[in-house]
């Protein structure tokens, strides 16, 4: 079985338990969270370890999580270790959150600009977004800033791209000036 499929199957169950027992909201926080903590290269490695055993990765998850995480999502994440299936955790608390946003009406919006955006620049990027009527509910804006870009921004709409960055529109002039010149 692929490893997508694995993570849709895992998520969806932890979505629907949640959501039948009303605690829909502290797992999606959780699972956030846990998200987080697996970019952390000890923590990821160790779930990806076959020689590390079961109930080892078990104590080292309760040490880490018990006092702050949810009992439910605490149970399934012990599941997900008795069951073998901790090296697709990472997998499936993405694919988690991405259902959690689908049965939400939640579009994901990633920006990266030169500069850090302001919060009135946020609102106005949303406000584009929902006129252009991609979003149907809210909108998570997600900025990162990369300086090499010098200037504009790079906005990531679920599968599409829009590249209005300075650093692009030079590479593009840079690739005509050059064919140009070889001709």
């Amino acid at each position: 079985m692929s490893v997508n499929r694995i993570a849709s199957r895992y998520a969806k169950s932890l979505l629907q338990l949640a959501e039948e027992q009303g605690q829909l909201e502290a797992v999606r926080t959780d699972m956030d969270t846990f998200g987080s903590a697996l970019e952390h290269r000890e923590l990821y490695l160790l779930l990806k370890s076959p020689i590390v055993h079961a109930d080892k990765k078990i104590s080292i998850l309760d040490a880490i999580f018990k006092d702050k995480m949810n009992p439910l999502t605490m149970s399934f994440l012990r599941i997900c270790v008795q069951k073998g299936r901790e090296p697709y955790l990472t997998d499936i608390s993405g694919a988690f959150i991405a259902q959690y946003r689908e049965k939400k009406n939640i579009l994901s919006l990633k920006v990266i600009s030169a500069a850090p955006l302001d919060e009135r620049v946020r609102s106005l990027i949303k406000e584009q977004v929902k006129a252009s009527g991609m979003a149907k509910g809210e909108i998570q804006l997600d900025a990162t800033v990369n300086p090499d870009l010098i200037g504009g921004f790079i906005l990531e709409l679920e599968d599409k791209r829009y590249d209005a960055s300075v650093s692009r529109k030079l590479d593009l002039l840079r690739k005509e000036i050059n064919t140009k010149v070889t001709l």
